[in-house]
């Protein structure tokens, strides 16, 4: 049974620490949310850590830098760990060959150009970017355009990439996130068509296990108890439930259209309900991070 809490402060003695998601529950893509950064911040001068794990398909230290555009205190968190730290390395030991086709937005060519430090022993492995006749595999980090594309625009690359039998890496698993008001596609909704055409995808951010592998491996504690916190029920909830972590689940964030018309005040019940269906119980759920 999930338990309804108002503030992190409710559990946090419970926990060392916690990973938490960044879109939907610390920001919404242009700025900070001052409840969610309290809530971290409190929680790190009680001594816990607090890991910012995205799956930004995009290097931590781009990541690190949009955060600071955005005006992110420094002392909310510890460190970051981003799916594209994750795909990163998968990409440069070959994963989909050396030789890929991207497809992604301007924005994401750090995931090619900046080597996150424990990626640094892989980073003479050369990944040449090609047309698709040329590529040996599918590099994808996004859609070019996320404000006036949709996967249906890709329909014809995705198809042209599995008569070819390439196999994609997919840098972000995210369906959709918010941008501000706008809900944007990400690289996990052409990756979820690619393999729907029959085509064959891989994963590095959550719910899959190599972005927790190396949030574990940066923390260097063993025997931590960890909270995993985040609005996106198939990626940071079942990724939780997958490496038997607890979670909080803010509802007021992408799903929260089915706990009814109020995002503060979620319904009870349709929380139960909907999470029945998705077959998910977190220990806890709250509107919105604080």
């Amino acid at each position: 049974m999930t338990e309804l809490i108002t503030r992190l402060a409710d559990i946090s003695n419970r926990y060392d620490v916690v990973f938490c998601d960044l879109w939907g529950c610390l920001h919404n893509g242009q700025t900070p949310f001052p409840s969610a950064v309290a809530a971290l911040q409190a929680f790190r001068a009680k001594g816990g850590r607090v890991v910012l794990m995205t799956n930004a398909p995009r290097p931590r230290m781009a990541v690190e830098r949009q955060l600071a555009s955005m005006g992110l205190p420094r002392d909310a968190w510890d460190i970051i760990v981003a799916s594209g730290d994750a795909a990163q390395a998968a990409m440069l030991q070959g994963a989909v060959g050396r030789k890929v086709f991207h497809i992604g937005a301007e924005k994401d060519m750090p995931f090619f150009d900046e080597i996150a430090p424990e990626n640094l022993p892989f980073a003479g492995r050369e990944i040449q970017r090609v047309g698709m006749l040329e590529a040996e595999g599918v590099v994808c980090t996004g859609l070019a355009d996320d404000r006036t594309e949709t996967p249906e625009d890709y329909r014809a690359t995705l198809l042209l990439a599995k008569s070819r039998d390439l196999p994609m890496l997919c840098a972000n698993p995210d369906i959709v996130v918010d941008m501000g008001e706008t809900r944007v596609w990400c690289a996990g909704a052409l990756a979820e068509d690619f393999v729907n055409m029959g085509g064959s995808a891989s994963y590095y951010g959550k719910p899959h296990p190599p972005i927790y592998d190396l949030a574990r491996q940066r923390l260097g504690l063993e025997d931590a108890r960890i909270l995993c916190i985040g609005d996106g029920i198939a990626t940071d909830i079942q990724g939780a439930e997958a490496e038997g972590l607890d979670s909080l689940f803010i509802t007021g964030g992408i799903a929260s259209a089915h706990f009814g018309p109020d995002p503060a005040n979620p319904d009870k019940a349709l929380l139960e309900a909907w999470l029945a269906q998705q077959r998910l119980s977190p220990p806890w759920a709250m509107p919105f991070l604080a």
